[in-house]
């Protein structure tokens, strides 16, 4: 069942991004008076069809893509036939090249739009749920990483790249992870420490499970759910209780009584818990993997910023762009060998991880609206065969005043869908590596 949802969330979202991508480019082309033989979301085999007007609608099997087919244009159905003819007045050979280049510039566009009018809603719905820095009272738990990186337990997180910390999940922002030269300034001990960030964090990241939680806030906490017929049930452990120590060693933190558990993996301890204003013992048997059976909640105050529309606009706006430089920041880690392109990449089964085995409106469709974002930018790419190659060949055709002929335009189709299936048959390969190994 948990694949199923992630499929679903997968094709639903590539679904609606598609759609409008290709919705773009069509309704342009029909602006203009191009002739437009089919508009199709996925690819053969045929679903369903139907054809109104000049225009047949399709549905295909296939849900990774789409397609619009206009009357004289070289793209990826390589129907080249009608292009040895003179160009008809409804071709798109035949129309101006700003048109033309609006028409490819179509489905990018309404990309875009898509995406920021996403993170508009979300914004101005949702609002914004984050931790303030100075709830982090009692610093910061360092995994693996973070250890590696120089963090230690309860150093207190002041500063990012000489910025003071004001939300706490600016921790992980791009910036600080993908900026050159990026350090975060911490309080160590009554003195600041500066700890640079490594050109190679987001390699080790994508490495992990955890991904971008290299520190997390130290928190105390107090039993939530008791899970029935469970060791912590058996002992009597209820929730609003609150854990103080384990065989006599302190465990005010939710850390320290992990720690503990795992140390004690497989026996039986002794815990003292206040319940109200008594003091309890219990006994609780731990479970081989370090667990008792129960949940814990934080005790951290999380703050919300509400927005109206009119603050929601501009921040949805810079949330929209921000993947874009994201994108870009990306790139120029993975073409300076800091970033292994492997571990960067993801096909359509590390997107549908991305979604997760359990649906919630809001990750959907923050998920959908950076997919939105990216799409736009990576079809923008000067490849042929994207809309970014036929961009790079009509902004060359208006400033030089001079065409490439449909043969050149033919053959870089095809080298650019070469180009594009074999960056899809690495990204599957690397999906089902990184899920095997």
């Amino acid at each position: 069942m948990d694949i199923v949802i992630m499929v679903a969330q997968l094709i639903l979202g590539l679904t609606i991004l598609v759609g409008l991508h290709e919705l773009g480019h069509m309704l342009t082309a029909k602006w203009f008076g191009m002739r437009v033989e089919k508009y199709a979301i996925g690819f053969p085999p045929k679903v369903f069809s139907k054809k109104i007007g000049e225009t047949e609608y399709m549905l295909g099997l296939i849900p990774l893509g789409g397609f619009v087919k206009i009357s004289g244009m070289v793209d990826e159905s390589m129907d080249t036939e009608a292009l040895k003819e003179e160009p008809k007045p409804w071709e798109f050979r035949a129309k101006p090249a700003w048109q033309r280049l609006i028409v490819m510039m179509g489905g990018i566009i309404v990309n875009v739009i898509t995406g920021i009018v996403i993170y508009i809603f979300l914004t101005y719905n949702y609002g914004e749920s984050y931790l303030p820095a100075q709830e982090v009272k009692y610093g910061v738990v360092p995994n693996e990483i973070g250890k590696e990186i120089g963090f230690q337990t309860g150093d207190k997180i002041v500063a990012v790249n000489g910025k003071p910390l004001e939300k706490f999940n600016d921790v992980y922002s791009l910036d600080a992870l993908l900026d050159r030269g990026s350090y975060y300034t911490v309080e160590r001990n009554g003195e600041q420490v500066k700890i640079p960030v490594p050109v190679d964090l987001m390699d080790k990241l994508a490495d992990k499970e955890e991904r971008m939680l290299f520190v997390q806030p130290r928190q105390p906490f107090m039993v939530d759910m008791v899970v029935a017929g469970s060791n912590a049930a058996d002992a009597g452990l209820k929730p609003g209780d609150f854990i103080l120590s384990v065989n006599g060693q302190e465990a005010k933190f939710f850390d320290e009584f992990k720690q503990l558990l795992e140390k004690n993996a497989g026996k039986q301890i002794t815990m003292k818990v206040e319940r109200g204003e008594e003091i309890v013992d219990l006994k609780a048997q731990v479970e081989p993997d370090g667990t008792i059976g129960f949940q814990q909640k934080p005790l951290l105050n999380y703050a919300t910023k509400e927005y109206s529309i009119g603050e929601a606009i501009p921040a949805g706006t810079e949330q929209a762009f921000g993947v874009i430089t994201a994108n870009l920041k990306g790139f120029g880690k993975i073409f300076r060998g800091e970033v292994d392109a492997s571990k960067a990449v993801s096909g359509p089964i590390g997107i549908a991880q991305i979604f997760g085995d359990t649906f919630n409106w809001y990750k959907f469709w923050s998920i959908t609206a950076m997919l939105s974002m990216v799409l736009a930018f990576m079809n923008f790419l000067p490849i042929p065969a994207l809309d970014g190659g036929h961009v790079m060949f009509l902004t060359y055709e208006m400033i030089s005043g001079r065409k490439p002929s449909d043969n050149f335009l033919e053959n870089a189709q095809k080298v650019g869908m070469v180009l594009l299936l074999g960056l899809m048959a690495f990204a599957i390969f690397n999906d089902v590596f990184k899920l095997i190994f």
